[in-house]
């Protein structure tokens, strides 16, 4: 790799788990800051630790690093463009993507639950979600018709991920499942409520029998992957929950997989002829958009763009 201070599209794509095309992409959309050595572009550790963090901070990106736009969540207004939910690079992306065919998206950097209930409102265009269900063993489909009641939905597969611990280099405490964390000597870092790793482990303890009020850290919340895994990689906490492409950018830490997940695009299904919804759609479903992905570790596209139900 060059140095941290002269990297290239191949470095920072590697730093950031995704394609050099995508690095472009990011590029194009103002997401990323970068300068030019002659006509070569190179990016700094800063400009790295500053796309890292504002993702980290749920913040939506912007041509000026210094005046980031929190999405607003309040009901919408003709000029808000169309909103996606979810933490995914993929999703920033499809979003880049999107604004490339004249569509104003927007980002906003919450998690499943939320995202769910955004859409409820009409707050929001699309939702995201990989809410596990314990007791029909399915992804999305009970939570759905839970949060939005009445209002028929179409769910489409973005992609399959695989959810596991974050555990540190070695994994010294022997951390190998669910059951590992009711051990008087584990501490975690959560994730906020409603987020799909957070429901993924409150199902896991309630099918245990296990409180989390009984394990340590437990109310210490972060709002993404990243910062859980930054974590447990400075030592801060013992294990984590999260998904299996972050643990490839932190230092220090290691990945116990345990269950494959689903990762689904909900639309309310009345919405299905938009133009933003059919160009997303289109967009999810094109040969050149899957082969952005294909090479980069943490993504099962077998079943992107998929309908997967329909409330």
């Amino acid at each position: 790799m060059a140095t941290r201070d002269a990297m290239t599209a191949e470095d920072m794509a590697a730093a950031l788990g995704i394609s050099k095309s995508g690095v472009y992409a990011l590029i194009r959309s103002e997401s990323i800051g970068f300068y030019k050595v002659g006509r070569k572009i190179r990016f700094t550790e800063a400009h790295l630790r500053d796309y890292l963090e504002r993702a980290e901070r749920k913040t939506a990106p912007g041509p000026d690093p210094d005046h980031r736009h929190q999405v607003d969540l309040s009901p919408p207004r003709a000029d808000n463009g169309f909103v996606i939910c979810g933490q995914d690079l993929i999703l920033d992306i499809l979003s880049n993507a999107l604004r490339l065919h004249g569509i104003p998206a927007l980002r906003a950097y919450i998690g499943s639950y939320s995202s769910l209930v955004s859409l409820y409102h009409d707050r929001v265009g699309a939702a995201t979600a990989h809410l596990w269900d314990s007791v029909s063993d399915e992804y999305n489909l009970p939570h759905v018709r839970a949060l939005l009641p009445g209002i028929r939905c179409t769910i489409v597969n973005i992609t399959w991920r695989m959810q596991g611990f974050y555990v540190a280099r070695g994994n010294p405490k022997g951390i190998t499942g669910w059951r590992d964390l009711g051990r008087g000597d584990i501490r975690i870092i959560n994730r906020e409520k409603g987020a799909g790793s957070r429901v993924l482990l409150d199902e896991n303890l309630k099918l245990l029998g296990l409180y989390g009020s009984s394990i340590a850290g437990y109310d210490d919340e972060n709002q993404s992957h990243l910062a859980l895994a930054s974590a447990v990689g400075r030592g801060d906490a013992d294990v984590a929950v999260g998904i299996e492409k972050i643990a490839r950018q932190v230092d220090n830490i290691d990945f116990v997989p345990l269950q494959r997940e689903r990762y689904d695009l909900v639309i309310k299904t009345e919405h299905l002829d938009r133009p933003e919804v059919r160009t997303m759609l289109d967009i999810l479903r094109s040969e050149r958009f899957r082969n952005e992905f294909m090479t980069i570790g943490g993504y099962d596209l077998r079943d992107i763009g998929r309908v997967m139900h329909q409330t």
